[in-house]
């Protein structure tokens, strides 16, 4: 019998998530939050990057403006109203105390009690290779749990008013092979294609296809290969680290 997934732990009111560029949540975790929002949860987005170098037909300095319109947008279809960027430069983004730093302030300011990022290992499943970006982002975030709730690391966050926050309870990691817990998908799964959909731009040159069939498709497809592991239901997979 294949071993079933936990359900995400639900009492918690406040959740930060952090990724490196914007698309990354919608791609797999934006049913989620869906659901969250609607049980009156608190879900706050921090991109590392403005996703500037992601698209090769437009130049880094309008497209940085567009994406981070359309993450905007992208984030308010599932009830998430706070935005913010921090302008690490996309596709080079680099682990180390600066980005731990910048997240760890975050987390003081938001004070979440459950943290949200991307697959932080080297590969997607053993089979893609993942990219620079999602690992510094992943692993930092992972470290900036920690950082957040000692003063004695960045003391200059304190001396800014952001005194520690030590609150944060788990952090969950989507896109991940190796799953602890999952979220039932279908509440949220409409609101999901929608906040794909809201990255056109992105998707248009992402694709051929028609841009709702190829979101909608790969959602589906994502969610219902999690069913044999959550009682049959569509899931939203995270790796879940206690703290």
């Amino acid at each position: 019998m294949t071993e079933q997934l936990e359900p995400m732990p639900t009492d918690w009111h406040r959740a930060l998530a952090v990724v490196a560029h914007p698309d990354d949540l919608e791609y797999g975790c934006a049913a989620a939050v869906a659901g969250w929002t609607d049980g009156g949860r608190e879900i706050t987005y921090l991109m590392a990057s403005r996703g500037e170098a992601g698209i090769d037909t437009i130049a880094p300095a309008e497209c940085a403006p567009l994406r981070e319109r359309e993450q905007r947008a992208s984030a308010a279809v599932v009830g998430v109203k706070t935005v913010e960027f921090l302008s690490h430069p996309d596709g080079v983004i680099e682990y180390g105390t600066a980005l731990r730093r910048d997240i760890a302030a975050a987390i003081r300011r938001y004070q979440p009690e459950l943290l949200i990022t991307l697959n932080h290992r080297d590969t997607w499943g053993g089979v893609a290779w993942n990219t620079p970006d999602h690992l510094a982002v992943g692993r930092a975030t992972l470290d900036a749990a920690g950082d957040a709730g000692n003063r004695w690391i960045f003391p200059e966050l304190g001396e800014q008013g952001l005194e520690p926050w030590d609150g944060v309870r788990w952090v969950a990691v989507a896109g991940t092979d190796r799953p602890t817990h999952a979220v039932d998908a279908e509440p949220g799964f409409e609101r999901s294609v929608q906040s794909l959909l809201a990255h056109r731009t992105y998707i248009e040159v992402l694709t051929d296809e028609d841009p709702e069939a190829y979101c909608r498709t790969f959602l589906s497809d994502l969610n219902a290969a999690a069913a044999e592991r959550f009682g049959g239901r569509p899931a939203v997979l995270f790796e879940v680290f206690p703290r």
